[in-house]
């Protein structure tokens, strides 16, 4: 049975998104993104929230196509495209390349996921992250911790009144800068 996998850029200062939404801070060079597409390419399958697939579905489908795309782009472009995706979503209706839309977060539907992805799946996405925490449903957490203090935005986590104990699994820093802290659940 695969595991769940949460994964996650943030500031230092536990940001994941700066005030407007922004993101441009993230730090991603050339190893970042190789590591991205040797971990996610791993995967069996992505699950998305809405907005972050559609943030996903507005560049990657051709980010390949693009002449002045690097190696590292167009390869993450052909997983993301490839891979099976589910995006969980109240409004949408449709999703194209390999997505299937899912109302709601249920443990029965996601041990089923589970089941049909052996080699796990990751999730992305501050919201959707918190309503599979409410289950307990994440079995591992890596959370990608770039150099710099935001000062205010967007929190990872949202207030649960969940307590889930963790146990290290990993760390690695990358020459950017970037921290990788991997935690199992207990």
């Amino acid at each position: 049975m695969g595991k769940i996998i949460m994964s996650m850029s943030v500031s230092v200062d536990g940001f994941m998104e700066g005030p407007n939404r922004e993101i441009d801070w993230h730090t991603v060079d050339e190893e970042l993104h190789r590591h991205f597409n040797e971990e996610l390419g791993a995967l069996g399958a992505f699950v998305h929230g809405r907005v972050t697939y559609e943030l996903m579905a507005d560049f990657w489908p051709t980010a390949d196509a693009d002449p002045d795309a690097s190696p590292t782009v167009a390869e993450f472009a052909r997983i993301w495209r490839d891979k099976p995706k589910y995006v969980y979503s109240g409004t949408l209706q449709e999703a194209g390349w390999n997505t299937t839309v899912l109302r709601r977060v249920d443990p029965e539907g996601v041990a089923a996921l589970k089941e049909r992805h052996p080699d796990g799946l990751v999730v992305g996405g501050a919201d959707l992250a918190a309503a599979f925490r409410r289950y307990d449903l994440i079995d591992e957490y890596r959370v990608y911790v770039h150099p710099v203090l935001l000062g205010r935005g967007r929190r990872m986590f949202h207030e649960e009144d969940t307590w889930t104990t963790l146990r290290p699994a990993g760390t690695r820093t990358f020459g950017n800068g970037v921290v990788l802290l991997r935690y199992e659940r207990a």
